[in-house]
């Protein structure tokens, strides 16, 4: 809320500077904070949200919350860097005397402004919520510093006045790069692909290596979040052991997937032969059959 507060105002400082000085780079600075107030209250939402429990209806509780607010952070910042890069090229092509002096003290209070809204919402995880907002904050300092240094540079010479939007157009160019990254992230965990730092193969080994596991088959694995992964398998056992050394194997197995691979929620199906795996269409006919079966009390044919 701190951070929010400091964006919004340094925002506003920038718009007055920008008219003051006939600055395109601080307008674009300005674009980009009041992109980052947005996100920030986004994020703030996002952080209340995520700490709601699960529910009946949204049994894993509200995790993606931060992907949905980290895709639409990134998709407005791609596309407030796209109107400062306009603003940016007409600038270069009618240029305007820039008032270096006026550049440089209001682009060095956002500079310190911005410097202090990063501190207050640094955030040591890999969470992409607060990732999302950290590209926000660092991409103002670097327009404030780099308008900084072009109003130094027009000041002391007199002359290339073309910096200011130029230098303005090179930042917006370097956080659009940064946001995509984030939205292929973003859309990468909601469409459950397996987490990039995950091998499927090297999984399925690990998991094979407890004793009394022959095969690990049917095997998925997926983020919620970026902090919050889960796994589903089904795993043969050898032999026919009891439900209690089935289950101690089970334990075993979570463990191990808890430790090594940083997957806390695991859903593991024991057999004691490998199932058929059947296509979708398949499987919900049988499960329609069974509904069926249960409801006229009679036993569903075993698979």
């Amino acid at each position: 809320m701190w951070a929010l507060a400091c964006d919004l105002t340094i925002a506003v400082a920038e718009v007055v500077g920008g008219f003051l000085g006939r600055s395109a780079g601080l307008f674009a600075a300005a674009g980009h904070d009041l992109a980052d107030a947005g996100a920030l209250g986004l994020a703030l939402v996002a952080t209340r949200l995520v700490t709601r429990p699960a529910t009946p209806s949204r049994s894993f509780g509200f995790h993606r919350v931060t992907i949905l607010t980290a895709l639409a952070n990134a998709v407005a910042l791609i596309a407030a860097s796209v109107l400062i890069g306009v603003l940016a090229v007409h600038r270069i092509v009618h240029p305007a005397h820039v008032r270096g002096g006026v550049v440089i003290a209001f682009a060095a209070a956002a500079l310190v402004g911005n410097g202090v809204a990063a501190f207050l919402a640094y955030e040591r995880s890999r969470d992409l919520n607060m990732r999302s907002v950290m590209v926000h904050l660092a991409g103002d300092a670097l327009a404030a510093l780099g308008v900084l240094v072009a109003g130094a540079v027009i000041l002391a010479t007199g002359r290339y006045d073309v910096l200011d939007p130029a230098v303005s157009l090179a930042i917006a160019v370097v956080v659009v790069i940064e946001a995509v990254v984030l939205v292929r992230q973003s859309v990468d965990v909601l469409l459950e692909s397996t987490p990039r730092d995950v091998d499927l193969e090297d999984l399925s080994m690990s998991m094979g290596q407890v004793d009394g596991v022959t095969d690990v088959h049917d095997l998925h694995c997926w983020s919620l979040s970026n902090d919050v992964r889960a796994l589903s398998a089904h795993v043969v056992l050898a032999g026919h052991p009891t439900l209690e050394q089935a289950q101690a194997i089970g334990d075993v197995l979570k463990d191990r997937l808890k430790a090594q691979h940083e997957i806390a929620h695991a859903t593991i199906e024991l057999e004691c032969e490998r199932c058929a795996e059947p296509s979708a269409e398949v499987c919900a006919i049988e499960g329609s059959s069974s509904m069926q079966a249960a409801a006229s009390g009679t036993a569903a044919p075993a698979r």
